[in-house]
């Protein structure tokens, strides 16, 4: 038999995510339920096509488009709508923002730790512990010399966040134009974000450090509804450290890059429509940092995808579209709220054991429900209710129909330790 070097590499599982996807479709059992992918679900626990972008669809089809190339940075019109979005149409408007299109937050993301290994070339990393298990694949395949350090973020023993762990290895470990990746609005998976006051520390110590900051915002609207409010955190540190009243030059850190997602707020998933936006001091013009971003790109993909940036451009740039896709935020973000509380109250209302306040404090998509990894097995297994072995529940797969039966199992498993 030939031989090949490819014979020596080992079959590698597949993401844990869409391998219990996977497991789940084989599942014959009636009352199976999936709460382990990070989608939304309407309350038959269906795919909900949002109403804003079926009518940004049917004004597309009217249009007999074309299906040309995008530039290689994407259309201009979008990456604007998307920058707005974030930043607000007043900070968006300065010329220290850049920004491309991208194949959604994971290209987003992959884009940013490409451009930071190769031009920033930080000795760090900082990932939360825990975080979206994608940030180490990505930092790993796109800076394998650069060293993944965890800093604390979750508290087990109070299933909140662990903030004086947080800054202290900031504070002591983080070096000059080491990459810190911060969550913008509803951590996945611990469904825990700052308080604008600690988020106000942890800008002092980005200043105080010069460290280079990677948000990942992936969640906007789905934190609280409001849009505006969801993107509090990288507005403020924008403003504080890069904008036209932020600090000295001196301190300003070496800039600061946003990774945005519409794969969850507008429900194009598969469509993988993103944004990468970079920011620079004041004193720099960010065209050098954007055309290495375009050589970047033009390497991976050659230009982004279309048809999901039109739907989305067309619903940013209709006040009238716009007003509806709003609502279709606050009808998912509502009802994510509105199973979470269920939850809760059947858990405690079955006395199930524990205190199960943290689920209702908990924000966002996710619910860390601090059930062990033998716990969650024995969900999948027995119950066949199906979750991410850290304990992470995707809350939209939850409905009035199923959440007893859930709840039930989870006291189950608890009771029986």
């Amino acid at each position: 038999m030939t031989h090949s070097i490819l014979s020596d590499l080992p079959v590698l599982p597949l993401a844990e995510s869409f391998a219990l996807t996977e497991a789940y479709k084989l599942d014959i059992f009636p009352e199976k339920v999936n709460l382990g992918q990070g989608v939304y679900r309407d309350e038959e626990c269906q795919p909900w096509i949002l109403p804003s972008v079926r009518s940004a669809e049917e004004f597309l089809h009217r249009q007999h488009l074309n299906h040309e190339y995008l530039p290689i940075q994407g259309a201009a019109q979008f990456t604007k709508e998307a920058r707005n979005l974030l930043f607000s149409p007043q900070l968006a408007q300065n010329e220290n923002i850049t920004s491309v299109q991208t194949v959604a937050g994971t290209g987003a993301n992959h884009l940013a730790a490409l451009f930071c290994a190769r031009y920033l070339r930080p000795k760090n990393v900082f990932i939360s512990d825990p975080t979206w298990d994608n940030h180490h694949l990505i930092w790993e395949t796109a800076g394998p010399d650069i060293k993944r350090k965890l800093y604390p973020y979750y508290d087990p023993l109070t299933r909140s966040l662990d903030f004086d762990g947080m800054i202290a290895e900031l504070e002591n470990s983080a070096e000059e134009n080491d990459v810190v990746i911060l969550h913008a609005c509803a951590h996945n998976p611990t469904g825990i974000d700052p308080t604008h006051t600690q988020w106000q520390k942890i800008a002092e110590i980005v200043a105080k450090k010069r460290l280079f900051v990677v948000f990942d915002s992936a969640y906007q609207g789905f934190a609280s509804g409001d849009l505006d409010a969801d993107a509090w955190a990288i507005r403020y540190f924008y403003s504080t450290l890069f904008g036209d009243t932020s600090l000295p030059t001196s301190a300003t850190p070496a800039g600061m890059i946003v990774c945005q997602s519409f794969s969850k707020n507008f429900g194009l998933y598969g469509e993988r429509i993103g944004a990468l936006h970079l920011v620079t001091p004041r004193s720099v013009s960010p065209q050098g940092a954007h055309t290495h971003l375009v050589r970047l790109i033009r390497a991976e993909i050659s230009c982004p995808s279309l048809f999901g940036e039109r739907c989305v451009q067309a619903i940013l740039t209709n006040l009238e579209l716009r007003s509806k896709w709003e609502e279709d935020v606050k009808t998912m973000a509502s009802r994510i709220q509105g199973v979470r509380m269920l939850l809760k109250l059947e858990l405690e209302k079955i006395g199930a054991q524990g205190n199960w306040d943290h689920i209702g404090r908990q924000i966002g998509m996710f619910s860390y429900t601090g059930l062990s990894k033998t716990q969650v097995h024995r969900l999948r297994e027995v119950h066949h209710v199906y979750m991410l072995e850290n304990g992470r529940m995707s809350l939209s797969g939850l409905n009035g129909k199923n959440v007893a039966y859930v709840a039930r199992a989870i006291k189950e498993v608890v009771d029986r330790d």
